[in-house]
């Protein structure tokens, strides 16, 4: 009796020991979400959002409005939904704010936003930015900004689906993601100024600003390869975001980073030109990635079909790898520069 007594307690302790033993976490294979960013993909998106349909999406008009729906049903489409703290899928923008001194009356506009929650920190939010507005139409000619910024305007759809279908598999990013599409960049930075002025979730729970404008081109400076992305901004207030894009570039992507225009005496200030700005100077940290100026600037030769997808791929991945680092680290980054 003693004896029976003695095994079953062992056997008791043997059961609870083992229950006791933290299962092993899945190891996620993040280049597997990564690759399903594709070229296709990509340029099905584009062909549409920079169509002439869309009439150069500028600020307030009807082209933009449809390009914005278009993007929503996308999100739809891919499971996302607006964050629950807006109502909406829109963040409304009157006229009024955009009026800058002799530039044209603007109507009302707004941004465009699409949300993952966090599982363990979802107070701690990380925006993917781009702008989705162009210049609209001239003489006639509609200027359909494939590269600026429907080539960032797409990317983020793809980010946003590689995302959801991480987290379908039980790999939901740790911290909250907003996916930001924002207005009136053409004009003055505008959507991204009232945003920072106006934000859903507070600034100082944001931990960084992604921002993609124009990544599916080569410029002038690389005429014999597109395996290169300009990285702006990354320094100036995070010593660890600078870090951590270029760990994630040798893991996952290996592009040639091309800090010339995050020179502090760089003359063209791109640093400033773009809506990462509006983040970094309320202390948000703040990366631009960005593929240098090309002959179809700002005109209406600037079409989907001079897109080189193969590079617009590459760049998006890289910058989905990067919010992948950012959302489920065990840290947010420091704030460790005063940046300048």
């Amino acid at each position: 009796m003693k004896k029976k007594l003695i095994s079953g307690a062992l056997l008791t302790l043997f059961l609870v020991s083992c229950n006791s033993v933290p299962k092993a976490k899945k190891e996620v294979n993040v280049s597997k979400y990564m690759n399903t960013i594709t070229s296709d993909e990509l340029s099905t998106h584009l062909h549409i959002v920079a169509s002439d349909e869309m009439e150069g999406r500028d600020t307030g008009t009807e082209g933009q409005k449809k390009a914005g729906k278009y993007l929503i049903e996308q999100y739809k489409k891919n499971g996302l939904s607006f964050p629950a703290e807006a109502g909406d899928w829109y963040q409304k923008i009157p006229s009024e704010f955009m009026a800058k001194g002799f530039s044209p009356k603007l109507n009302d506009s707004e941004n465009i936003w699409a949300f993952i929650k966090g599982s363990e920190k979802p107070e701690e939010i990380l925006v993917i930015s781009a702008h989705y507005d162009h210049v609209g139409t001239k003489n006639g000619e509609v200027y359909n900004g494939a590269d600026d910024d429907g080539s960032g305007t797409v990317a983020l759809l793809e980010i946003a689906q590689a995302f959801e279908k991480a987290k379908e598999d039980g790999f939901g990013p740790k911290r909250s993601i907003l996916f930001l599409h924002v207005t009136g960049e053409e004009h003055g930075l505008h959507g991204s100024r009232f945003y920072s002025e106006n934000p859903l979730f507070p600034l100082k729970n944001t931990i960084a600003d992604i921002n993609i404008d124009m990544i599916g081109r080569r410029d002038t400076l690389h005429p014999n390869t597109n395996n290169y992305i300009y990285v702006i901004g990354s320094d100036r207030l995070s010593s660890e975001l600078h870090t951590i894009n270029e760990e994630a570039n040798k893991k996952y992507t290996n592009l040639t980073l091309d800090y010339k225009y995050n020179d502090r005496n760089d003359p063209e200030r791109i640093y400033y030109r773009s809506d990462h700005y509006n983040f970094a100077k309320k202390g948000v940290p703040a990366i631009f990635f960005f593929n240098g100026v090309h002959a179809d600037y700002h005109k209406a030769s600037d079409t989907p079909d001079k897109i080189e997808y193969d590079a617009l791929a590459k760049r998006a991945q890289l910058a989905f790898t990067l919010a992948w680092e950012l959302a489920n680290r065990d840290e947010r980054i420091v704030v460790d520069k005063d940046g300048k």
